[in-house]
């Protein structure tokens, strides 16, 4: 069987899938019939732009046969496509579960991006400041994030992957809002 990618939150088996592909903090390249795996950090994480491209070019130079993560654009979509490779989202949970669960031929693999452009980038930053970004119903999600209510998908296994996939997107960048507050309070 050939090497699949799986965007992750660290650099081991442990660890959770990442729901960002673009701006995932680790790939980890893994065979999934002998478990062996290589971990990379993405460079293009914190990127101001292009982190999905860029990611996508990454993977597609590794010579894998699919990438398994939470939530794809569509220009990450399109290189990944290019390259012949298949992309499965809304997967959840640990990075060796994801791998196992392919293994076994749980997941289909998506016929489109799931997610608009520059969906992970964080640009919902006016949060409760009523800055208007979001979808033009005050809600701040930021641009081009889908309401976690909106179904996204056919069936409700995919859904609840995908709302699950969202929840820790949101939890993620909860705790980074609330490490940067707690940071600019100590400067004081």
């Amino acid at each position: 069987m050939a090497k699949i990618v799986i965007s992750a939150t660290a650099p081991n088996l442990d660890a959770e899938v990442d729901p960002r592909f673009g701006r995932c903090q680790y790939i980890i390249l893994i065979d999934p019939e002998t478990q062996q795996f290589e971990s990379l950090e993405n460079s293009s994480a914190m990127s101001a732009g292009g982190a999905g491209i860029a990611t996508a070019q990454m993977v597609a130079g590794k010579g894998v046969q699919a990438v398994l993560t939470g939530n794809c654009g569509p220009n990450a979509y399109q290189v990944l496509s290019a390259a012949g490779i298949q992309v499965i989202t809304g997967v959840s949970g640990k990075v060796k579960d994801a791998a196992q669960a392919y293994k076994e031929g749980k997941y289909q693999s998506s016929a489109q991006p799931n997610v608009a452009a520059h969906f992970g980038s964080g640009s919902g930053a006016g949060m409760g400041r009523g800055m208007g970004r979001g979808m033009g119903r005050g809600m701040g999600m930021g641009a081009g994030m889908m309401s976690p209510f909106t179904p996204m998908s056919q069936g409700p296994a995919q859904e609840l992957s995908e709302l699950k996939a969202q929840s820790q997107m949101l939890a993620q960048q909860l705790s980074a809002l609330q490490q940067r507050i707690e940071e600019m309070e100590k400067r004081k």
